[in-house]
């Protein structure tokens, strides 16, 4: 219990540091990449919160669950970026599993 609420605090600490950045940074470009941190930071809190959630974010060791965190946010950010967000994700899902169903009757 105690170290959900140190990983809780530390997240928060860092997300309030980012916002700060965020706030105060005046050039587009260092507004650019505090942008880009910030969305990576809020999908890593999210994706972290989801683990926790589902009781498996103490898995594996920290290092491990911290670089597949990393490792998930950009892959989800690289996509969005050129424009395959999570709703086509799930509306191909969706697709594939009618043809599926089709497939099978």
């Amino acid at each position: 219990m105690k170290n959900v609420l140190w990983l809780m605090a530390v997240m928060i600490i860092a997300g309030c540091a980012n916002l700060g950045s965020m706030l105060s940074s005046s050039g587009s470009s260092s507004a650019a990449d505090s942008s880009v941190r910030g969305k990576m930071q809020a999908c890593m809190l999210t994706e972290a919160q989801s683990r926790f959630q589902a009781g498996t974010l103490f898995n594996d060791t920290i290092t491990n669950t911290a670089q597949n965190l990393v490792s998930t946010c950009a892959k989800k950010l690289a996509l969005e970026s050129v424009g395959i967000n999570q709703q086509s994700q799930s509306d191909a899902t969706n697709i594939i599993n009618s043809l599926k169903n089709l497939s099978n009757n």
